[in-house]
């Protein structure tokens, strides 16, 4: 006997997961309805089968093929247009004429005894048999009514109340002989229930009802989605489950890596190649597709979520459907009943409502509170650069396609024929990107000279030679899974807040130039790199007085790319010199704090042993510095920044340096003893770069080991902070620890605030408020001093839904009973 599936609904009910997706390919528990109904089918040895296709058809056919992976004969009979429960098998009359067949629903879970059905049939001599069932809720179905020996009497579709009379249902399985096509009219929408059964009762043909005992449930609704996946895991219905049981109720399948200290809490299923962290807790009835990414501190409970989604730290998805390669940041909220439709962005701390609706292809801001569906409007990111450039997480929110866009819509901003230079750090990921940023710009008209990995000032450095502007490709620093795609403009600094407004709107739009064939661009990679830039640096560093000073120094490049030019300009300096980790470690590229502060400590044993100088640590790409002095004690960064200031001003006596406002103000003082001035910025590093371009600055920094050497470059530098620090020590012929010594303490204390987005702007508003008549400085965020000069500094992150605080006072004491009353403050306005 053949069979036949009927898979042609569209399945409107179960939109949003239906958009993009027929009915029968949904998933309940990793495989497909119809996958299931198909192994039902030849477990009751149903082998050749006939697919009714309509809706999205060609998905169907490409992920079942002729059934030869399953062990049967599929064909299909396409439909047209829709025809109605009884029209697409009539579709398929031809390879059904010879014998009694059965006909079953694509997308209706069940373990009914087909065979016990087909015995039936035959027993009773029947045209059409009727496959029934009891439910306690009858009103979605048709309800039927049999005699004793199992005729069918009576049937009404879909009833109210008022006229349920039963709850035996009609299943959608029927065993049918082929004269029942007589009473079905080709090509036109013809239904069993309404049009034909009921014609059969009236001319006296055999129908009967079967009772089926076992499990079935029409996947018609979310609920009833949700339902089934809860119901295959608790082992109601009897289908085959991809995967092992590790423990009861628990299933894994093959490939998944799921972290010891992982919270599981059955009946679950993890998905093949799935990854679950650490500390995510993973609760009953919840489903995970294939390659899904379930971070540290996530909770999921009666949640489905489909293949290829990123979950993030700390979000929370309570009943509810996510699709796939859809995006779920840190913590965000999903209630109940919400469904997510495929390839959505759903923004860090966002809240989804339960039962709302998000179609696919959208995207909810950061800190968004979504309580009805988005359907036709696309929440796009506000913005597209953050405090980096345009960070994200490799693969997730950075991938090469959107590398791609990005460096499509940089190369629209720039004339055809422009040079672009490109780096990138030693990570794998930033080699994969930057290969795609390289494509997309010749493909846009754009030649192109590739650094390969170099360290982050060197191609700034290049950029500056002669290109129309620079990309570079990093891994995010104490981020080991995301990465940064950093702009620069003809100088090689980042880009503006007007050029990143420009390439933002250029990117929105999506309209970016592509070249004729005779107009792609060049690729070229220049030659001696390390050796022109430390040439240039050692001839715009004041480098007298090393040779003679004889000093030793410990380098601890990080395996990161600084080793590169450190053999060339080392040399160079006439110093002698040990270096430390010089070899690049792909697997490394980005180091935590605690990896860092351990390197510091090593470093400062051997600065001690070995009796030099001072000692100092790169970070992964050359850009900042960390410093240790002669007794391999760790200068702290924010102290750092007073030492090197001191070093600068007392040798030039008179100019300005460029801090940002949250720096002690014992900068000031240090400045001013040896008659130079601050100039105060924002926390940006463009605008410390912006003054480190004017004539009259000597030095910059941010307190974080980003040092500028104005007289060389406006940007952070590692390597031009160490040879300007060689020079200053040298002349100075005073140790760090004896400049250290020198400078007062600053007590400056630090403290973030979790501020919901949509508060950001209330939490501000109160904070002027609050500040009365207090002097007020708003060069970046809003600075309040006191007038004993204590100070305050309130700063909204751009990034993420975070308020930092910086109070200064004479003792620590002091400092954090300010830092106190003014997180007072934060918190009232937020909560």
């Amino acid at each position: 006997m053949k069979a036949v599936v009927m898979a042609g609904g569209e399945g409107t009910r179960l939109r949003p997961m239906t958009s993009s997706m027929p009915k029968p390919l949904l998933p309940v528990v990793n495989r497909p309805i119809m996958e299931h109904v198909l192994r039902l089918l030849k477990r009751h040895g149903l082998n050749e089968t006939v697919v009714t296709v309509q809706f999205l058809a060609s998905l169907v056919r490409n992920y079942f093929g002729d059934g030869e992976e399953l062990g049967m004969e599929l064909t299909y009979a396409n439909e047209e247009k829709p025809l109605g429960t009884a029209g697409s098998v009539k579709n398929a009359e031809e390879a059904l004429k010879d014998d009694a067949f059965l006909v079953i629903s694509g997308d209706a879970l069940t373990d009914f005894d087909l065979t016990d059905l087909i015995s039936f049939h035959k027993e009773k001599g029947a045209l059409v048999t009727v496959c029934l069932t009891r439910v306690p809720n009858p009103l979605e179905f048709g309800i039927t009514i049999v005699d004793e020996e199992g005729k069918v009497e009576r049937f009404l579709e879909k009833p109210t109340w008022g006229q349920v009379f039963s709850d035996t249902v009609n299943t959608g399985i029927y065993v049918m002989e082929p004269e029942v096509f007589d009473y079905v009219e080709a090509d036109v929408p013809v239904d069993w229930s309404g049009d034909v059964f009921p014609r059969l009762m009236k001319d006296g043909k055999p129908i009967y009802g079967y009772v089926a005992e076992g499990y079935w449930e029409d996947v018609g609704t979310h609920e009833s989605y949700v339902k089934a996946q809860a119901d295959v895991l608790e082992g109601k219905v009897q289908v085959d489950i991809d995967g092992f049981e590790i423990s009861p109720g628990v299933w894994v399948a093959e490939g998944a890596e799921v972290h010891p200290d992982a919270e599981l809490r059955g009946p679950l299923y993890i998905g093949d190649y799935a990854k679950v962290e650490a500390g995510a807790e993973i609760r009953e009835h919840t489903v995970i597709g294939s390659n899904v990414v379930v971070k540290s501190g996530a909770f999921l409970h009666k949640a489905v979520v489909h293949d290829n989604v990123y979950i993030g730290q700390q979000s929370n998805l309570r009943g509810c459907v996510i699709g796939k390669n859809t995006d779920i940041m840190r913590a965000a909220r999903i209630e109940d009943g919400a469904v997510i439709g495929d390839e959505c962005l759903i923004g860090e701390e966002s809240i989804v409502q339960g039962n709302v609706r998000v179609y696919p292809f959208k995207t909810i801001e950061a800190g968004a509170f979504v309580n009805t569906s988005v359907i036709w409007e696309s929440r796009g990111q506000a913005h597209l650069f953050g405090a980096r450039g345009v960070s994200g997480i490799l693969n997730v929110e950075i991938t090469p396609e959107l590398a791609v866009r990005l460096a499509g819509a940089y190369a629209t901003t720039l004339k055809k024929g422009a040079t672009v230079t490109t780096a990138r750090d030693h990570s794998r990921g930033a080699r994969a990107l930057k290969r795609a940023v390289i494509s997309a710009l010749q493909a846009s008209a754009i030649d192109v000279r590739d650094l390969e990995n170099v360290p982050l000032p060197v191609a700034r450095q290049q950029t500056a030679r002669g290109s129309a502007g620079g990309i570079m490709v990093r891994t995010s620093p104490g981020v080991p899974d995301s990465v940064d795609i950093m702009f620069f403009d003809e100088r090689g600094a980042d880009l503006s807040q007007g050029g990143q407004r420009k390439l933002d709107r250029v990117f929105a739009r999506q309209e970016y130039r592509r070249a004729f064939p005779g107009e792609i661009g060049d690729l070229s990679f220049p030659a001696s790199v390390f050796d022109s830039y430390t040439g240039s640096l050692l001839r715009n560093v004041d480098t007298s007085g090393i040779a003679e000073a004889g000093l030793k120094v410990v380098v601890d490049a990080s395996n990161g790319s600084a080793g590169l030019v450190l053999p060339s300009l080392l040399g160079r300096l006439q110093v002698d010199s040990l270096t430390i980790n010089p070899g690049l470690d792909e697997s490394r590229p980005t180091e935590s704090a605690e990896s860092r502060r351990a390197g510091l400590v090593r470093l400062g044993e051997i600065v001690a042993s070995a009796r030099a100088a001072f000692g100092v640590r790169f970070d992964p790409v050359g850009e900042r510095l960390s410093l240790v002095d002669e007794r391999g004690r760790i200068i702290e960064d924010d102290r750092a920044l007073l030492v090197m200031l001191d070093l600068v001003a007392a040798e030039r006596r008179s100019g300005r340096v460029a801090l940002p406002v949250t720096t002690t103000r014992i900068a000031e003082q240090v400045a001013a003893y040896h008659g130079t001035q601050v100039e105060w910025t924002t926390t940006s590093p463009d605008d410390l770069t912006r003054v480190g371009r004017e004539e009259s600055t000597i030095f910059g920094g941010d307190g974080r080991g980003g040092f500028i050497v104005p007289e060389f470059s406006s940007v952070f530098d590692g390597a031009a902070a160490f040879v300007r620090l060689i020079g200053l020590v040298a002349r100075t012929q005073l140790t760090l620890s004896q400049i250290d010594a020198r400078i007062p303490r600053a007590h400056v204390l630090k403290k973030d605030i979790a501020t919901p987005w949509a508060v950001k702007g209330l939490v501000m508003r109160r904070v002027v408020e609050a500040a009365g008549s207090r002097s007020v400085d708003t060069t970046d965020g809003v600075r309040v001093v006191e007038a004993d000069g204590r100070w305050v500094m309130v700063l909204p992150d751009p990034a993420e839904a975070v308020t930092h605080l910086w109070a200064e006072g004479p003792d620590d004491a002091s400092a954090q009973a300010l830092l106190d009353e003014w997180a007072a403050v934060v918190d009232s306005a937020g909560g």
